[in-house]
């Protein structure tokens, strides 16, 4: 069975420990669930974007966790 894995990351691409500790995930749905509850926390604890893996495969990311921020400042 597939094991689904946050990568957390700096802005530079550096690993940070996530300031919320993610469970184990069984499928892609649950990791993206988890990181939709969680990623306020975890921005406010110093993660600036994630990658998500199956096993050892990337699946996407960089995904930046200021989305709205970034969304703002192009429409301002």
């Amino acid at each position: 069975m597939a094991a689904w894995t946050w990568r957390f990351e700096t802005a530079d691409g550096t690993e940070v420990q996530p300031a919320v500790q993610p469970e184990e995930f069984t499928t892609q749905g649950d990791a993206e669930s988890w990181i939709g509850e969680h990623w306020k926390d975890l921005q406010e604890g110093g993660t600036d974007q994630v990658r998500l893996f199956e096993d050892s495969t990337e699946i996407y990311g960089p995904m930046s966790l200021h989305a709205e921020e970034a969304q703002e400042s192009a429409e301002g």
